[in-house]
């Protein structure tokens, strides 16, 4: 090979040399090699590069949002619904035969009006026996109707120290001497006890009403007569409000005691909803309450009650719950519930911590290692894991108090693939 090579250099030379180029040919001819060598190592050179390069892996897309710091809220989510907190049902006060009720759900009563009439059955309205039940239910509805006036006279008492309160607090407030959380818990006092003194008066009509219904009852209206068919028993309505059931709409024989209608006042209304156990205990009373998705705007209530007695409920997926009932009241102006029914389904979110200025981040960055928490942060497209410790978390957000810092870059929604060290880049 390096003979022919020398061979050919050599017929190259006599050829420039008769042509006379050989100064120029013996430049030429090693600066051409070179070149062609320099060409080969540079691809071969790009060819390794690009294997290297096809060998290193992507860096992983991932979703990540950012530390801030702002106001958290954790509340308890569950459904609801309304009802009329003063539902009194109308029942039969004695055995007869009722005629049919005219009235439908919805038609507002008058105090007095007449509901229902009930007409003997023989003997059963005029026999000893029933004479003697009429005279109990008498003496019992007189108890009631005192009880019921007791209740008006501390309602009232309790009315007149609650404004009272609420004034001073006002001065106080005003002076900046209170927090405003506390001036606010002394108006709910006030509108708290106001309302229970209007229940308390409800209650003694309805106790006056039964009063009566026992007296006529013992009397008989034996001078009433309608359309012949003797004497009547006339069942009106305790107190002004709305028609909400009807339970006994067709004619027929009932016995004492049957209920007949609910009536009761929907302007006077009520959120009852039943949580878990474990969060009702982080309840307190006179806590805020968030309510939408009735249909109409969002409305503030606050907790007046979690009742101390708890049921057993079935999930949607079969499992045995503890659940206990909380009892809301509404604060906002009625004119915005209006068109809140009784029995109407509700969202309620009750507030049970609140902070202003929280570090947080979204709860589906962190996740659990060990027996504590950790999330990724990016650092220079490198995941890099970060022990943290957590405190209140809502549905969506959860608060850092150790692990991060405000403006850090944390990936949401981990996979089993990042690692920590892993090349990283945002969506």
């Amino acid at each position: 090979m390096d003979m022919l090579e020398t061979n050919r250099t050599s017929a190259e030379q006599g050829v420039a040399r008769r042509a006379g180029l050989a100064p120029k040919v013996r430049r030429a001819l090693p600066n051409a090699r070179w070149l062609r060598r320099f060409l080969l190592l540079a691809v071969g050179v790009l060819v390794l590069v690009g294997i290297a390069v096809a060998w290193i892996p992507e860096p992983l897309a991932v979703d990540t949002a950012t530390a801030v710091r702002g106001p958290l809220r954790v509340t308890i989510d569950e459904d609801g619904q309304a009802r009329v907190k003063d539902r009194y049902i109308v029942s039969a006060p004695l055995g007869g035969s009722l005629d049919r009720i005219e009235l439908d759900p919805g038609d507002d009563v008058r105090a007095g009006q007449l509901l229902a009439r009930i007409v003997p059955l023989v003997p059963a309205l005029l026999d000893e026996r029933s004479r003697s039940e009429a005279q109990a239910h008498v003496l019992a509805a007189t108890a009631a109707q005192r009880q019921a006036s007791a209740q008006i006279g501390r309602a009232e008492a309790s009315r007149e120290f609650a404004v009272k309160e609420a004034d001073r607090q006002s001065k106080l407030a005003q002076a900046g001497a209170i927090s405003r959380v506390e001036h606010e818990q002394a108006l709910l006092a006030a509108r708290t006890s106001t309302a229970d003194l209007e229940s308390a008066r409800f209650a003694a009509r309805v106790a006056a009403h039964e009063l009566d219904m026992a007296r006529a009852a013992l009397r008989r209206l034996s001078a009433s007569k309608a359309e012949g068919r003797g004497e009547q028993l006339e069942v009106p309505s305790p107190v002004n409000g709305r028609v909400l059931k009807v339970l006994q709409e067709s004619e027929g024989v009932v016995q004492a005691g049957t209920p007949l209608l609910e009536v009761g006042d929907p302007a006077a209304l009520e959120i009852v909803v039943d949580v878990l156990t474990v969060d009702a205990v982080r309840i307190a009373p006179n806590a805020r309450v968030r309510i939408d998705r009735w249909g109409g705007p969002e409305l503030e209530g606050r907790v007046r009650r979690v009742e101390p007695s708890a049921f057993t409920r079935l999930s949607s997926l079969g499992v045995e719950e503890q659940r206990v009932n909380v009892l809301i009241d509404l604060v906002s102006p009625g004119k915005e519930w209006g068109t809140l029914g009784d029995g109407y389904r509700v969202e309620a979110h009750i507030v049970v911590w609140e902070g202003q200025d929280v570090l947080k981040i979204p709860s589906s960055a962190v996740f659990r290692r060990g027996n504590g928490w950790a999330a990724y942060r990016i650092e220079e497209g490198t995941a890099r894991l970060s022990p943290v410790e957590i405190g209140e978390r809502s549905g969506r957000d959860v608060e850092v108090r150790k692990g991060l810092s405000p403006g850090a870059v944390i990936v949401v929604y981990p996979s089993d693939q990042i690692s920590d060290g892993a090349r990283v880049r945002s969506r």
